[in-house]
């Protein structure tokens, strides 16, 4: 298993077509969310995955927040459930994000999978918010 990041300048073909299949795995087939995931933040983001026999076995999306020093995370997943994918790839993306110069990690999770960000180091901040059709809240992780 190999670690990736890459901005999307930088993906080849490959990489996106197995990223849109990963997430259209699991976001439309698996979680019934069917919206457009294609939303034009892909182009100016960092794509972290963890690339297995070709295929993007875990993925999340990375972009810069507003404040200096702060990366946002989104579409956060992977394929497998139960094998640790999930906080390989985020240990490894949190390296990465040191190396960068970042400072903090933003994302809303769904409610679903706040123990999970907790066990990372997240805290939660606000209120839980439905975004496309399921309860999330803000967590924030200082690095």
């Amino acid at each position: 298993m190999k670690f990736v990041a890459k901005k999307f300048s930088n993906l080849t073909n490959r990489e996106v077509y197995e990223i849109l299949k990963s997430r259209a795995k699991v976001f439309m087939f698996e979680q019934k969310i069917w919206y457009l995931d294609m939303d034009n933040v892909d182009y100016n983001a960092y794509h972290l995955f963890l690339e297995e026999n070709g295929e993007a076995v875990a993925y999340l999306r990375a972009f810069k927040g507003d404040n200096d020093g702060e990366i946002h995370i989104g579409r956060v997943l992977s394929v497998e459930h139960n094998k640790g994918l999930g906080t390989i790839l985020m240990n490894n993306a949190f390296e990465f994000f040191k190396q960068n110069r970042f400072r903090s990690i933003v994302l809303n999770s769904q409610m679903s999978a706040v123990r999970f960000y907790e066990k990372l180091g997240f805290n939660t901040v606000g209120n839980e918010f439905i975004e496309a059709g399921i309860p999330h809240i803000k967590m924030v992780k200082r690095l």
